[in-house]
């Protein structure tokens, strides 16, 4: 180390210096501290005006400030607190499980070489005291017989009065004289949001789970979906288990209120099977809307029709209108003169090229009503008068 340069001494782990270059590096190391004190109170003094600044914005600009407000909603929730008119789910099922029903049926199926008898079971809930019951088309479709169990067990004959097969409702009546035990009470399914709490009381699967609750929320609603016929549906979807039997029940709110009529048959068309998590009901605005016409007995013409829409009057040279396909023997239509190969064009005074135009003003009628109807046959227009007779059982 005769050079007396610098050196390491790794095992101090620092740099060292000889007796010659000390001096001058202690000066070095005084001009630099003075630097740095210099550097450091420019920072402090910077630092102190930000601050000073920032204070004075603030103050002339605080009270131009707006505070931003979000609302929330609170969804509808089963309590244990019955202010505000909820129910517990226990009160909400207590409310409304006498007035729901058990809904059986007999009928015969035509698969196969021979008709083999066919059994079927669904729900439905008595809207009155003379023992009308809301229920599913399809728990009720091709029944020769049609049974109802009451909530207090007893079981008794009941007939169907009428049916909307496109919104898959239907109306039966039990046997006159008997006592209903209860009757639900319908709430407004235009007030449900996604988030409120529901529960779904039916018959899933057998007689023997009668009476079973399921709970869940409304997912979404004013679903609208295309069933595997075509038509249109307006349905609520919610996360409640609706199984076979099910079917026809009801969807009840916190207040205990019926908000819709479940519906198996619809939510296995859309998916073509059953969803966990996925059901759907019929919003029950759109079925008290029919209440009425429902409540009345079908009306039968007694003929087989089928439209006749734009392109099938061109290829046949026919008028638009309900072609007369079939027409069955001592009904209505055959006394009125009514013939195979004609074309209604005009019910009750008014033109009509659908079938569910014509079925329309049918409901709005009585039986024993005499309706003008003119019909296209041979390319003349025929008047005729039908007198409505009620559909035999």
């Amino acid at each position: 180390m005769d050079n007396k340069e610098d050196f390491i001494d790794v095992h101090e782990n620092e740099i060292k210096y000889t007796d010659d270059n000390f001096s001058e590096k202690n000066e070095r190391k005084k001009r630099r501290k003075k630097i740095i004190k210099r550097v450091a109170g420019s920072l402090l003094l910077a630092l102190i005006g930000g601050l000073f600044g920032s204070g004075i914005t603030y103050f002339l600009v605080k009270d131009n400030m707006t505070t931003v407000q979000y609302k929330n909603y609170t969804p509808s929730v089963f309590t244990q607190q019955t202010s505000s008119g909820t129910l517990s789910t226990t009160e909400a099922f207590n409310k409304v499980a006498p007035a729901v029903v058990i809904v059986s049926t007999k009928g015969l199926s035509n698969l196969g070489f021979f008709p083999q008898e066919v059994e079927g079971i669904g729900s439905g809930f008595i809207i009155n005291e003379d023992g009308y019951i809301l229920t599913n088309y399809h728990v009720i479709q091709g029944a020769n017989e049609v049974k109802v169990t009451l909530s207090d067990g007893k079981e008794v004959n009941a007939k169907v009065v009428n049916y909307d097969e496109t919104k898959d409702l239907a109306m039966i009546k039990v046997e006159d004289g008997t006592k209903v035990p209860a009757v639900a009470e319908l709430g407004d399914s235009e007030a449900l949001l996604p988030g409120d709490q529901v529960i779904a009381i039916g018959t899933p699967l057998s007689k023997e789970f009668a009476q079973t609750l399921t709970q869940g929320i409304i997912s979404a609603v004013n679903r609208n979906v295309s069933t595997q016929n075509g038509t249109s549906v307006n349905l609520i979807q919610t996360d409640a288990a609706i199984n076979p039997g099910n079917s026809g029940g009801p969807l009840v709110n916190s207040k205990g209120q019926v908000i819709g009529i479940n519906s198996m048959k619809i939510g296995t068309q859309l998916s073509g099977t059953s969803v966990e998590g996925m059901g759907f009901a019929i919003p029950i605005n759109e079925v008290k809307d029919k209440i009425e016409s429902l409540s009345k007995p079908i009306l039968t013409l007694g003929i087989q029709v089928r439209e006749i829409d734009s392109k099938l009057a061109k290829r046949y040279d026919l008028q638009e209108g309900i072609y007369v396909a079939g027409v069955e023997e001592f009904s209505p239509a055959e006394k009125a003169g009514v013939k195979v190969g004609d074309v209604i064009i005009k019910f009750d005074g008014k033109s009509i090229t659908k079938f569910n135009e014509l079925k329309e003003l049918k409901s709005g009628k009585e039986a024993g009503d005499k309706v003008k109807v003119q019909v296209v046959r041979d390319g003349k227009n025929v008047d005729l008068e039908i007198t409505l007779e009620e559909k035999p059982h």
